[in-house]
């Protein structure tokens, strides 16, 4: 499996690497359309080559993503919190109403009854 993950790896660089070599050409990035910022005034605008807008978005796209993820899951993993609190709480009376039961007996019956 090592060798299979590493050749796909391997494979994913030289498409990535030969992509970018493909799509050097410098692309202009503007914030908004030539129309709204002659009426607001301004145009935040950056040059930068087309491989990295291109997986500049793949990877904000997956930021988001999982982002996204993380807060759309947090209602479950309160859940699974409050769960393993109760649990543990549980776990500490059964031991203790063990100990109650068993106290005074032997330590030898005490297990005994345990495991029946």
């Amino acid at each position: 499996m090592r060798y299979i993950r590493y050749a796909l790896l391997g494979t994913i660089a030289i498409i990535l690497i030969s992509v970018s070599l493909a799509n050097r050409q410098i692309v202009t990035l503007k914030l908004m359309p030539d129309t709204l910022a002659e009426l607001l005034g301004f145009n935040f605008s950056l040059a930068l080559p087309l491989f990295l807008v291109a997986l500049g978005g793949v990877a904000l796209g997956l930021v988001i993503g999982f982002i996204w993820e993380w807060v759309r899951e947090h209602k479950h993993r309160k859940v699974a919190t409050v769960k393993h609190r109760e649990a543990r709480q549980l776990k500490r009376e059964v031991k203790k109403l063990q100990k109650q039961k068993h106290e005074g007996k032997d330590e030898v019956l005490a297990l005994l009854d345990e495991a029946g």
